[in-house]
């Protein structure tokens, strides 16, 4: 029998505004095996999407978004030369994630507004629970009154599977309560609908909805639930520490 270990444990609670969005959705089966994958976490290589997240993020930010920029990037990532069959896996689902996303960025519904840098994300700590976060471009726009609201957009992908409506609010919900939790050192204030998630596989953009603030004392009180049952949660069948 193999004695080389499959899973690392995180100590501490932990989990990404992904996983919660996810969590707040899910069923309580589900909501189980989400914790428990937050807590152990396989040490096996996983292709994440980091290049296409890039680069969808600069032409977020861009003035003229044109959707040659995202085939050539694809193009060339099918071209790179891989020294192993995973990083040739990494580079084709990257490029999958690019192509994607350039037949449906016409169509998103983007806010009008300044686009910037997301800058340092900062993980937050809910009710014990460190959360990690993405943003993958931030807006800003100056009302009718001088006054600067601000918000950012998120990513999700998931090849051949539209995001569930419900998550993508939950997403976009979270992301607004972070950036009132964080605060801002000018005037700005973050607004709901510049705080979006964007479905890069369907084309579909969630703006926060209007309960964002229930929604985020709801996250907070799961983060509670998490905490409490992190000591409690047993690892994956057959995994080895």
């Amino acid at each position: 029998m193999s004695t080389d270990k499959t899973h690392r444990e995180v100590k501490d609670p932990q989990i990404s505004a992904r996983f919660l969005a996810d969590y707040m959705f899910a069923s309580e089966l589900a909501r189980r095996t989400i914790v428990q994958s937050c807590k152990y976490r396989p040490i096996a290589r996983l292709v994440q999407h980091n290049e296409a997240k890039t680069t969808i993020s600069n032409f977020l930010m861009a003035e003229s978004r044109e959707e040659s920029i995202l085939r050539e990037k694809s193009d060339s990532l099918r071209e790179r030369m891989a020294d192993s069959d995973f990083e040739r896996d990494l580079f084709d689902h990257n490029a999958d994630y690019l192509d994607r996303f350039a037949s449906i960025s016409d169509q998103l519904d983007i806010p009008q507004s300044e686009t910037y840098s997301h800058g340092k994300v900062v993980p937050l700590s809910l009710s014990g629970v460190r959360v990690t976060s993405e943003i993958h471009c931030r807006f800003r726009r100056l009302t009718k009154s001088n006054k600067v609201k601000t918000g950012g957009a998120t990513l999700r992908y998931a090849k051949g599977k539209p995001l569930n409506p419900e998550v993508g609010a939950w997403q976009s919900a979270f992301l607004l309560g972070y950036l009132r939790f964080v605060g801002t050192e000018d005037a700005s204030e973050p607004e709901g609908k510049l705080c979006i998630t964007i479905d890069a596989y369907a084309g579909e953009v969630f703006p926060a909805p209007t309960d964002s603030i229930s929604r985020f004392k709801n996250m907070m009180a799961a983060c509670e639930s998490i905490a409490e049952r992190w000591p409690k949660i047993k690892p994956p069948k057959n995994a080895r520490l």
